[in-house]
């Protein structure tokens, strides 16, 4: 069966976790009222999610389960890619002492597989899972630029460019003038487009067929991170470890 034709049942319980996930803990007649369902039908999908562990009750609120943070682990294990890039990563943030970052694109979003902080990190509203617009980051930015200039259309069409901050790239024209620099020079950068007072560099990884796999970063608040810092030492880090990755999982 494929999306024209959606089965009405699961789209109204993803619906509900989507809710809970957004609302957090909510009773049936929240839930009801916020997706303009009965409450007697949502009582039922909450019911079975409760049956299968995605869904705990604590007295009269319904909240998600960790069974979701299981499904996620598990298929992040999975990824080679994030088996080869997580020590780099690590490595990235324990030697700059900042924020490191990765990040892959799934059906044009970005999302973060994992953040690892060194000791003077700054805490973002970052974590595994975060879906994020490609645009408004470095590591959204490596990876656009090295993916078909059809397929970038495809996504700006899907999902449009959202200015995140007065700083984030707002236009088509904009956009591709960045990502042909961005191509041109190796790594991305991000000065306070997705968060004020933030400034980020980052690297995408790639296979030996240039297919982009995803982006490594480091981040770290504009206070301490200068011109020369950005463009010397962190686009450094960054290149050095995405090709390390690029190495162990094309050789």
């Amino acid at each position: 069966m494929d999306a024209k034709h959606p089965v009405k049942t699961t789209e109204k319980t993803l619906a509900l976790v989507n809710e809970l996930m957004e609302r957090g803990p909510c009773g049936v007649t929240e839930l009801a009222n916020s997706l303009d369902m009965g409450k007697s039908a949502v009582h039922s999908h909450l019911s079975t999610l409760r049956k299968h562990s995605y869904v705990l009750k604590d007295g009269d609120d319904y909240r998600l389960s960790l069974k979701f943070l299981e499904i996620g682990g598990h298929t992040r294990k999975s990824m080679e890619f994030y088996q080869v890039a997580e020590p780099e990563v690590k490595a990235i943030a324990a030697e700059t002492g900042e924020l490191a970052n990765l990040l892959v694109e799934e059906q044009g979003m970005g999302i973060y597989l994992m953040r690892s902080k060194g000791e003077q990190a700054v805490d973002l509203d970052t974590y595994a899972g975060l879906r994020t617009y490609l645009h408004t980051t470095a590591l959204g930015k490596a990876i656009l630029a090295h993916l078909p200039e059809s397929r970038v259309e495809e996504i700006v069409e899907q999902h449009g460019l959202e200015q995140e901050t007065p700083r984030s790239i707002g236009s088509r024209e904009e956009l591709f003038e960045t990502l042909s620099e961005v191509h041109e020079r190796g790594y991305a950068i991000d000065d306070g487009e997705r968060l004020e007072g933030l400034r980020c560099v980052a690297a995408p990884v790639k296979t030996s067929s240039n297919e982009v796999l995803g982006a490594i970063s480091v981040s770290a608040p504009a206070s301490r991170v200068s011109d020369e810092d950005l463009h010397g030492e962190f686009s450094e880090e960054v290149l050095s470890a995405a090709n390390v990755v690029e190495l162990n999982i094309n050789y």
